[in-house]
């Protein structure tokens, strides 16, 4: 109360300063404002926004002092602001000549006029607030304020926020991902105060409540612990200043009725408690211990004490493993943490639990009976936009986590597919907001930047300054949070306020229709492509650097995410599924990729054509335009790289079955045509753009891999495109000259040296008739000839269901270990490294296969290679339980390129030889 009641004369004491400074000015146009009732700082603070309003607009303002008593009535217009549960609001409204409706719920509110009264009353505190920026936009658009108001409003969905990553392109050195400290030297923008307000302008000014903040482990940056002093990540200074920021933050954040929601990974500790205790700071294969669990409990009790506006949003997966870890954790260590915390404050802070890589139902369960504030969280459409139709197991994953006792939020993750053009198709926006309802069973929001998100607060453009993300991106959060609210506006009613909100943007007026009409038609390249041609939902593909031949003709090596084809867009076709019908005479069903590369080339021309007609009328922002202008340019570019490509692949897939070399002799001006387009597109953005992905680390594969910072600009990715063109004519001319390319000469692989340390595992060779476990009689009935050389290591099948793979070895120089994954999701098989849920998964460069189909067993499905790089000394390789097979170690930096069609099972049925 003493915080209030110091704010409110603060309020009032400015208000009467700018009144009295603005009284002479202002004529007749006088106007009172009465807070009603107990002022909190959100009412305090819609009030002077909307004070700010009527003075912009010329009106002298006077604030009516306190009274329990309504004042008195005059000639004089008077807005009353307050809750409307309060005894002097209540009595207030009684005076209306007409009865209001009955008032909305949670954070609505009503805005009633009559005679020389103006009543804005709210459900809540949130709820006057947003009645005060109502009725101040209402009168910045008219320049008056409107009579005869009966308007009732409340939000449809219950948290609506967006996140920004204090997190980086790439990893800080001796760390790996998400570990990054709060310190200005790796955030120099966390420390800006005007940033920050108007960051928090713009999401109260949309009407979102909440805004997370996602880092690995960010409590060593803002507590300190009596029992792990040593754990605390920054300097005093740098802590003194965490502090102080981010105390400003949530006191901002709170004013404007928005929940600030620090994220967390589990299980990550602070780089010196780790280097204290001497274990790793993450660890995927370790268990939970006593120690981490206190040293957790702790941090997560100091910060909720030391922050009480804060809420967590928990990720329980990449960092932990196994689901009986996961509940154990949220509900021995998480929430008694959270508990420790609270008690000095009554409110419980709101804790999101993800469904990212953890079983939501099986943690809800435990969890829901020992907290109330829970609310659960998955993504949308994965780490990408691709529809406004889900469907399949993804759809169905959100339904049931919405019908577990909570609410439930879809998060509109990193946008893989988009990054990083501009994005503004409303129609697609609140297509999908109302598919969360509908489909999903949501009622919340979670978003993320529309691109660049690594690397906030700045946008990819090559602009001096450097372009804010907020700024840029515009429309991408004013669409998602206006439909957050109220997704259910008529299709009318929006494209004339969409027109509007672009027209006054750039200063065209109705033109501002033909920019909405541009953004729509781009709005569906990206979507349509990615669903229909991709590797993955997932951020270790980005769509706008294209794809190679190979992830078209062979996408199965690549490793294809499943629900991006079952969940992540109407039912359709690949195209490996379209040639393969085409060839037998099938029927077609659902989206087809001859129909989706027909499609986005139209958008693209479209698109280009729209924002064209707009251009002349063009008087304001003319260089946000142009960029505007250019990013319509890049997406049909892309539209038809696309296009044409997916027709050359069509036609070396035709091959496959027909065995007619003209079918590649066919492919060839198509292939010509795709690099053609994608000069194009590195023209347009060589001097445009810095990057086309903010995350610039070794997780990118697909259609590079963009280890060291690299592969991640157009101009970089062409001279790729080229000499696919050139091997692929190539090995055409050969074939056609009767060579036999895939039986290129096989090489063998150089066998390392090292020494295990536990000298009763057993080496074996690996050949036909060979066992591969102890205790099955599976024996190998074929295998790549690369890998016979090797000497692997016999394992029990049943010990490596029930235990960890552990081997701890020496090694004179640098070695890969090669280890052979089953091609089966059954538990009993260990599940090969996914970056699709573990963000450390190609840490030793083991995501990708590096043979396919390498091994065929008797019994037991086949077996794909994968390697793991190790350095001179002593290291152990550790593996999750499950079986698998370790084949064998080998000198490091072979090419096993040139092996990739060696098991006999492939050659004959790939053609993934015909472009390398």
């Amino acid at each position: 109360m003493k915080k209030y009641s110091l704010m409110l004369g603060l309020f009032l004491f400015a208000f009467a300063s700018l009144a009295q400074v603005k009284s002479g000015d202002a004529g007749s146009k006088k106007i009172n404002i009465y807070l009603a009732g107990p002022v909190s700082n959100r009412i305090a603070f819609g009030a002077m926004k909307l004070s700010e309003a009527l003075k912009q607009n010329g009106f002298a303002v006077t604030m009516l002092p306190k009274s329990p008593k309504m004042p008195p009535s005059g000639k004089v217009k008077t807005i009353f602001i307050g809750i409307s549960s309060d005894e002097l609001m209540e009595m207030i409204m009684k005076d209306l000549p007409k009865t209001p409706a009955k008032s909305p719920g949670k954070e609505g509110f009503q805005i009633l006029s009559s005679g020389s009264k103006v009543i804005l009353s709210g459900s809540d505190a949130s709820g006057a607030l947003y009645a005060c920026l109502e009725l101040a936009e209402r009168i910045k658009n008219e320049g008056k304020i409107p009579e005869n108001l009966a308007i009732s409003d409340q939000p449809e969905m219950v948290l609506r926020g967006t996140c920004i990553g204090i997190q980086k392109p790439v990893y800080l050195p001796g760390r790996t991902v998400y570990e990054y400290p709060y310190t200005p030297e790796n955030f120099p923008w966390f420390y800006d105060k005007a940033l920050w307000i108007k960051y928090l302008d713009m999401l109260v000014e949309n009407r979102m409540n909440s805004l997370y903040l996602w880092n690995g482990h960010p409590f060593a940056s803002l507590v300190k612990l009596k029992d792990y002093p040593y754990a605390v990540e920054v300097d005093d200074e740098t802590f003194r200043k965490n502090e102080e920021i981010f105390s400003f933050l949530t006191q901002e954040a709170d004013k404007r009725g928005i929940w600030v929601i620090q994220m967390f990974y589990n299980i990550i500790v602070s780089k010196p408690f780790a280097d204290k205790h001497g274990i790793k700071t993450q660890d995927r294969k370790r268990p939970i211990t006593p120690l981490i669990a206190d040293y957790t409990r702790k941090s997560i009790a100091a910060f909720v004490e030391k922050y009480p506006n804060v809420g967590l949003l928990i990720t329980l997966g990449e960092a932990m493993d196994g689901d009986d870890t996961d509940v154990e954790w949220f509900t021995k260590t998480i929430i008694p943490g959270v508990k420790e915390g609270l008690s000095q404050h009554a409110i419980q802070p709101p804790i999101v639990l993800r469904g990212h890589d953890t079983n939501p139902q099986l943690v809800m369960k435990a969890a829901l009976p020992l907290y109330k504030n829970l609310y659960t969280m998955n993504k949308y459409n994965g780490e990408a936009l691709t529809t406004y139709q889900p469907r399949g197991p993804w759809a169905k994953m959100h339904r049931e986590m919405s019908e577990l006792g909570s609410t439930h939020i879809d998060n509109v993750h990193i946008l893989a597919n988009l990054e990083p053009f501009r994005y503004g198709s409303a129609d697609f926006i609140q297509k999908s907001v109302q598919a969360m309802h509908d489909v999903h069973g949501a009622n919340g929001l979670h978003l993320y930047p529309e691109a660049s998100y690594w690397d906030w607060p700045f946008s990819a453009d090559n602009v001096t300054p450097r372009q804010l993300q907020m700024d840029r991106d515009w429309v991408w959060y004013k669409a998602w949070a206006r439909y957050a609210w109220n997704c259910r506006r008529g299709r009318n009613e929006e494209i004339v306020y969409w027109t509007k909100q672009l027209g006054d943007d750039f200063g065209i007026n109705n033109h501002g229709k033909e920019v909405l009409e541009a953004y729509e038609q781009a709005g569906e390249i990206a979507p349509k492509l990615l669903r229909r041609f991709g590797i993955t939902n997932g951020n270790r593909q980005t769509l706008t650097l294209g794809m190679t031949m190979s992830q078209l003709v062979n996408p199965k090596k690549y490793r294809v995410w499943a629900e991006l084809y079952n969940s992540d867009g109407p039912e359709g076709e690949t195209l490996t599924e379209y040639v393969r019908k085409e060839s037998r005479g099938e029927k077609h069903v659902g989206e087809t990729p001859v129909q989706i590369i027909d499609e986005v080339a139209e958008h693209g021309k479209l698109a280009v054509a729209a924002i064209e007609k707009a251009a002349p009328h063009v008087s304001k922002n003319k260089e946000e335009f142009a960029r505007v202008q250019n990013d319509m340019y890049c997406n049909q570019a892309l539209a038809d790289f696309f296009a044409e490509k997916v027709k050359a692949a069509a036609s070396v897939l035709k091959y496959q079955n027909s065995n007619n070399i003209n079918d590649l002799e066919n492919a060839i001006p198509y292939l010509e045509n795709s690099v053609v387009h994608f000069q194009r597109l590195a023209d347009l953005t060589k001097n445009t753009y810095l990057y086309a992905n903010s995350m610039q680390t070794a997780q990118r594969r697909v259609p590079v891999g963009g280890d060291d910072g690299k592969n991640k600009t157009w101009v970089e990715l062409l001279p790729y495109y080229q000499q696919e063109l050139e091997h692929f004519k190539g090995n055409v001319s050969k074939l056609r000259a009767g060579a036999n390319v895939a039986a290129a000469a096989q090489a063998m692989l150089q066998v390392a040296d090292v020494t295990l340390k536990d000298k009763s595992l057993k080496r074996i060779s690996w050949e036909t008739g060979q066992k591969v476990f102890s205790d099955r009689a599976t024996k190998i009935s074929g295998i790549a000839q690369a890998l016979q050389p090797l000497q692997g290591i016999q394992f029990s099948a049943q010990d490596r269901e029930s235990k960890q793979t552990r081997i701890t070895f020496t090694n004179d120089k640098p070695v890969d270990v090669l280890v052979g994954y089953f091609q089966d999701k059954d538990k009993k098989f260990l599940a090969a490294p996914n970056l699709e849920t573990d963000a450390s998964a190609n840490d030793r460069g083991e995501a990708e296969v590096r043979i396919a189909n390498a091994v065929k067993l008797s019994d037991l499905p086949e077996v794909n290679v994968h390697s793991y790089r190790f350095p001179a000394g002593e290291n152990t390789l550790i593996l999750g339980q499950g079986r698998v097979l370790v084949l064998g170690f080998i000198e490091a930096n072979q090419d096993l390129k040139a092996m990739q069609n060696d098991a006999k099972a492939n050659a004959s049925t790939t053609l993934d030889w015909l472009f390398e």
